[in-house]
């Protein structure tokens, strides 16, 4: 017996790649929908190997329906994740609507696995930015072995995480540069974003940090300790997929740099590749469609005390968004469901 899931938003990238990975891990699933706006009404969406028609949420009934992957911003689901929750259906969302509400587990499967028993309180759970979502899974092991004082994170961000408007403007600008006649103004992002990178993502917050910055800083007490203090600079990058990171690590207790990466290799979802030579690391652009999140350049702080750097790599459409969102259904399935 499996489950019956709705994938809402399903002709976004992210809904997309809920769909693929869905079929891809075998999710026992006994019935499909793919939900979009009205004006997407009809629109063909792959899921293995059949056609799914996208149906409208709008007139949706989610009454018997086990779980509701959300993918779609923050102001649509504030008007439908509370209806499919109160018709029984258990929402997984991935806006950022939820994350900071402390009725509403943030999970990371690979990371607080048990968190998804507290979605009762109100039959939602929430999937954390996707910033936030690779770095956490490379820190909680080793906090597991040595307790992490202190992160300085920046952020190497793909343009995807902008969604299809994002993709589309650097490829429109990288061909305006290289044909002067084709006039192209910036609508998403505050500058030119081909072959240039801009310290901002999201609005500017009164201290002067990004609301992206904060959230790897709330995300990540919610997720793995509230003890741990964070620092970010979170920038945009011309790359179409694929987020990386340069991390600095101060813990409490030494770790030498052989056994964090030995840590490293042992832990669920993370794949070290890191040879001290040409290219003995991961780039974005080797990430994109793995489900791992990359950990390359491991190596001691020698200006602090119990500090390692690390380089962190992950699709950001999957680990950062839509393959969470599934492995918070497995979860979910196996801890509390049990069907399938």
């Amino acid at each position: 017996m499996g489950y019956r899931i709705a994938v809402v938003g399903a002709t976004g990238n992210v809904g997309r790649e809920m769909l693929n990975i869905l079929a891809e891990r075998e999710f026992p699933v006994d019935e499909i929908a793919a939900l979009a706006s009205r004006r997407s009404l009809g629109t063909e969406v792959s899921f293995g190997d059949r056609t799914l028609k996208t149906q409208d949420l709008d007139a949706f009934d989610f009454t018997g329906w086990d779980i509701a992957l959300f993918a779609i911003g923050s102001d649509a689901t504030k008007v439908y994740a509370p209806k499919a929750a109160k018709s029984g259906c258990i929402v997984i969302d991935n806006s950022s609507l939820y994350r900071y509400d402390p009725d509403v587990p943030l999970v990371v499967p690979e990371v607080n696995p048990e968190a998804v028993e507290g979605y009762a309180k109100k039959n939602i759970i929430a999937n954390p930015n996707c910033s936030t979502a690779q770095m956490v899974v490379a820190l909680k092991p080793l906090h597991d072995r040595a307790r992490i004082k202190r992160v300085v994170v920046s952020t190497y961000q793909s343009v995807s995480g902008s969604g299809k408007d994002g993709i589309d403007e650097l490829w429109d600008q990288t061909k305006a540069v290289y044909n002067p006649t084709d006039d192209y103004e910036a609508k998403v992002y505050p500058k030119q974003i081909a072959f240039n990178v801009i310290p901002h993502i999201d609005v500017f917050l009164e201290d002067g940090q990004t609301k992206e910055e904060w959230k790897m800083v709330a995300e990540t007490k919610k997720i793995v300790d509230p003890k741990i203090k964070v620092t970010a600079t979170c920038v945009r990058v011309p790359v179409f997929v694929g987020h990386a990171e340069a991390i600095n690590i101060e813990f409490e207790d030494h770790l030498d740099e052989a056994e964090a990466r030995d840590i490293l290799r042992e832990a669920p979802g993370i794949m070290v590749i890191d040879k001290r030579e040409d290219g003995g690391y991961v780039t974005p652009i080797e990430c994109v469609g793995d489900y791992a999140t990359f950990i390359s350049r491991i190596r001691q702080d020698p200006t602090i005390d119990n500090g390692i750097n690390l380089w962190c790599v992950s699709d950001n459409l999957r680990k950062g968004a839509a393959l969470n969102a599934v492995q918070i259904a497995e979860t979910l399935g196996q801890r509390v469901l049990k069907k399938g």
